[in-house]
């Protein structure tokens, strides 16, 4: 009992941990970078707002890129922690799946089908729907036919899918040039050009996604168990399956519309994650949603400055961590 209260107690500390280095990185996201700013300028900037460029950067360009990175760094790694779970798969995340990619894809579809007559909420449900209709197609080539599914029938058709929606991507900007600019701006994966706009659009959708994976946290432990053992303790497969989809559907649609299709957090976060918390997603989903935040805020920040004064797209970043990672992970699993 003792023992059990002592591993709570480090788990909260962690957590603790975790959202003052989260509130550090996004200090230090807003100060730090081409311009650089002191505590005392962001208070100002808000206190006593003068309309000078120095304000309007701080409030309209670094404040929102801060917050939209958390934001969608949260949103991808406890979408990557469901899939997993969902799908019994470890290298099972929203860009390894291809769920990022069908949503840009349906995004690209609507600039070059729409273009600027799209509005941003109008891109939200475009990508929820890409996001929707790329699951359901992954879901049905790793099935098969069949009422079960491998988790290297689901990674091989989660990669085809990927690079099928990518390629139509790539042909649809080509044959569209008109829409290039703009679907590049959310095809490339960057926080960077945001605003707040683009956030409170999307935050219902990705508070609601939160909260549905945060509910499913005990029926998830009960699912690792496998589906026989789950439903001898009562638990509703079909149900929990069709809510954990909800909740990767809003999670990743929302995050694309926000920020494009950024790679590997959703991947590399759980599995950093579990080895704090080990499987138990009660607490793993909120050491995930901490964890992916910090990972995205930091990327972005180290991305101002490696090509200084140029930018480096934190969806550039995350990919120069994730792919080294993902490599290693399948080349573990083939040895254990």
């Amino acid at each position: 009992m003792a023992k059990n209260l002592q591993v709570r107690r480090g788990k909260l500390t962690g957590l603790l941990f975790g959202l003052v280095l989260l509130a550090v990185l996004m200090l230090a996201s807003i100060l730090f970078g081409i311009h650089q700013y002191s505590i005392t300028d962001l208070r100002i900037a808000y206190s006593q707002f003068d309309g000078s460029n120095d304000h309007l950067i701080i409030r309209t360009t670094r404040v929102p890129r801060a917050l939209i990175a958390a934001a969608v760094g949260a949103c991808l790694a406890v979408a990557g922690a469901v899939m997993q779970a969902l799908t019994r798969n470890p290298m099972a995340s929203p860009s390894v799946f291809g769920v990022n990619s069908g949503a840009s894809l349906f995004i690209v579809i609507g600039l070059v089908a729409f273009g600027p007559l799209l509005t941003l909420g109008g891109m939200v449900w475009i990508a929820f729907a890409g996001a929707a209709c790329t699951s359901a197609f992954v879901y049905a080539l790793g099935a098969g036919g069949r009422s079960t599914f491998e988790p290297i029938r689901l990674t091989l058709a989660g990669a085809a899918v990927a690079a099928f929606a990518s390629s139509v991507t790539s042909g649809l900007i080509l044959i569209n040039k008109q829409s290039l600019e703009t679907a590049l701006f959310w095809m490339i994966g960057s926080v960077s050009g945001r605003n707040l706009e683009h956030l409170l659009i999307v935050s219902p959708y990705m508070l609601v996604g939160l909260i549905i994976a945060m509910s499913l946290a005990g029926s998830l432990n009960l699912m690792a168990l496998g589906d026989d053992s789950a439903r001898s303790l009562g638990q509703r497969m079909l149900l929990t399956r069709m809510l954990a989809a909800l909740a990767v559907v809003l999670l990743a649609g929302s995050s694309v519309a926000a920020a494009g299709p950024i790679a590997f957090v959703g991947l590399v976060v759980p599995h950093l994650c579990k080895s704090f918390t080990g499987p138990d997603h009660r607490w793993l989903l909120p050491y995930c949603a901490l964890g992916g935040a910090v990972l995205l805020v930091a990327a972005d920040l180290a991305s101002r400055f490696i090509l200084m004064p140029k930018e480096v797209p934190v969806g550039v970043a995350t990919a120069l961590i994730g792919v080294p990672f993902l490599i290693h992970a399948a080349r573990r699993r083939e040895h254990a």
